[in-house]
């Protein structure tokens, strides 16, 4: 199998050039893309990919860039799809993002030059200890770096421009798709799986080095409106029962020490409100609710209705609607009726040399819509850490076994299948 070669520092200075350009994606747009800045990276992607000679590079109006990187083989191979997102996170700025190089990394933390207050301490970052040596990069304090995804695109082009470079690498037909707008929840609202044609997917948008994920949080969407009673504040006494005191209690008389965020870690799911707004007569809370299974899911969101229940109880001439809807499901579901993608991305990573590990996402990712889609989609590393933060950082060297990832995936496909 060949292996890949950052030559010329290639894989980072692509990285920084993406890294430069603001795609950062607004879920207060109704447009899609939600932001026209994110087409700014799809057209460079695109002129690069024709630049590599893959004559079929394109982006829609919709802001998805396809291209195809046809087979070198005689096999009758399963199409393959990489897959990563191009918009960044509207958490925090993507403007004016300075990435900066920091060679040779020695354990050291790592002040940042704009804004000195934002530190990246190896006491709190973990993976850390296992860059000795590495070339880390980061933003320079005032924005995130955009490693998430834009790791990933960079990768997957690498990838690309090392597959069709070497021609002789045996390979089956490979299909590339990048995605607007996954940030916000809709990567692949519109994404065209007819045009791209592929059998399964590998999204790049996984973080420690060597991670496989298999496994996502399935993920409800939940409505509660309380229809108070509003009253003229000076003659209020006995009548007034106000929406916002009323959501307040039920938000208030949740678990506080299960079922949030901030209490919970691996397979343990929670409720978490992410929105409020009201007035007296009516007040409204968005809520996300996640978990592994179905029907931890329903049973969180009972948790939710008896608590509101209860507390409506004190409040007679009040009521309560809760709405909820799916968002989500646990991309296990599809990948276990599929076993081989998950066991030829191991491969592929211990091929790389190195431990493969198995992991869960606390979180979604397109490959959870692409599985329920009918393509099915786990998620391999970019090196992508402390994502949606000023902290952001990724690895050089953990980048560049990602690119020969990608590669020993493409290979092992193809050694696998026999000739037609």
């Amino acid at each position: 199998m060949s292996t890949y070669h950052n030559i010329n520092k290639s894989l980072e200075n692509r990285f920084i050039k993406y890294a430069r350009i603001d795609t950062q994606s607004d879920p207060d747009s109704a447009t899609c893309p939600s932001t026209e800045k994110q087409k700014n990276l799809g057209l460079e992607l695109v002129k690069e990919l024709l630049a590599f000679g893959i004559a079929d590079a394109e982006m829609d109006e919709n802001g998805y860039v396809y291209a195809t990187i046809p087979s070198t083989t005689d096999k009758k191979v399963p199409v393959i799809c990489f897959c990563s997102h191009m918009d960044t996170s509207p958490d925090c700025s993507g403007e004016n993002v300075k990435p900066i190089i920091h060679e040779n990394y020695q354990g050291e933390d790592l002040i940042l030059p704009d804004d000195e207050s934002i530190i990246i301490k190896s006491s709190e970052h973990k993976d850390l200890i296992h860059q000795i040596g590495n070339d880390i990069i980061t933003a320079s304090g005032t924005t995130l770096l955009g490693a998430d995804n834009k790791a990933g695109v960079a990768e997957i082009m690498e990838a690309a421009k090392f597959l069709i470079t070497n021609k002789h690498i045996k390979h089956g037909t490979i299909k590339i798709l990048f995605t607007p707008d996954e940030e916000i929840g809709r990567g692949v609202d519109k994404a065209d799986l007819i045009k791209l044609g592929a059998d399964f997917a590998y999204t790049v948008d996984g973080e420690t080095l060597g991670s496989i994920e298999d496994e996502t949080f399935s993920a409800d969407g939940a409505t509660l409106t309380i229809n108070g009673v509003s009253s003229h504040p000076g003659f209020a006494k006995g009548k007034m029962e106000s929406a916002i005191k009323i959501l307040s209690e039920i938000i208030a008389a949740l678990p506080k020490d299960k079922l949030t965020p901030e209490t919970t870690l691996g397979k343990e799911g929670f409720i978490h409100p992410v929105m409020i707004k009201g007035q007296v007569e009516q007040a409204e809370a968005q809520f996300i609710i996640r978990d592994f299974t179905d029907e931890k899911l329903t049973e969180h969101a009972e948790v939710l209705r008896n608590t509101a229940e209860r507390i409506l109880k004190n409040y007679p001439n009040s009521s309560f609607n809760l709405e909820v809807k799916a968002q989500y499901r646990n991309m296990k579901q599809v990948l276990d009726l599929h076993p081989n993608i998950v066991a030829y991305g191991i491969e592929a990573i211990e091929r790389a040399g190195i431990v493969a590990k198995k992991q869960s996402i606390r979180g979604g990712t397109d490959g959870s819509r692409l599985s329920f889609m009918g393509l099915p989609c786990p998620n391999i590393f970019a090196g992508e850490h402390a994502f949606h933060s000023k902290q952001e950082w990724v690895s050089v060297q953990d980048m560049e076994k990602a690119v020969q990832t990608i590669v020993n995936i493409a290979c092992i496909w193809e050694e696998k299948f026999s000739l037609v």
